[in-house]
């Protein structure tokens, strides 16, 4: 397959990963700021609960529509692989939240208002887009390997 054919191919795989992602992160937005500012919970316990809720619809959207070429290595083992990237991706997601919310109480001298959470919380949302992407791609989804896939 020449270098045009593989990068038209990753460009559809990420357009229907960013769908899927977007729908997810509206429902993990959703969800995160009902457990902080309905049910008055931690920052980092919401940030933990919000990704897990968002994870059923990224799981399902992911395997049947965005990466639905793919070879399948066995549901449980492709779960488990998913649900280990996830939960990478969900710690590294809160610690960013934290230590946003960190820097900003130190640079501000107040903890952070709603808008400023809400902030944080969307730059650890785009940074942890890039690293599900590419651990999806490589490792969870990965092509047969009789096949090359971009």
């Amino acid at each position: 397959m020449d270098r045009r054919s593989r990068l038209r191919r990753l460009a559809g795989v990420g357009s229907r990963f960013l769908i899927i992602g977007g729908i997810s992160t509206l429902i993990e937005v959703g969800s995160f700021n009902l457990f902080v500012y309905v049910f008055g919970w931690d920052l980092v316990v919401s940030k933990v609960a919000a990704s897990l809720v968002a994870l059923v619809n990224a799981y399902v959207g992911n395997r049947e529509w965005t990466f639905k070429d793919r070879g399948r290595r066995g549901r449980v083992a492709e779960i488990v692989l998913f649900l280990i990237v996830n939960l990478v991706c969900t710690v590294l997601g809160a610690g960013i939240v934290w230590l946003g919310a960190v820097l900003v109480q130190d640079f501000t001298g107040h903890e952070p208002g709603p808008a400023l959470v809400n902030l944080v919380n969307l730059a650890s949302i785009a940074v942890i887009v890039v690293v599900r992407f590419l651990l999806y791609h490589f490792i969870v989804f990965r092509p047969a390997k009789d096949r090359v896939q971009a």
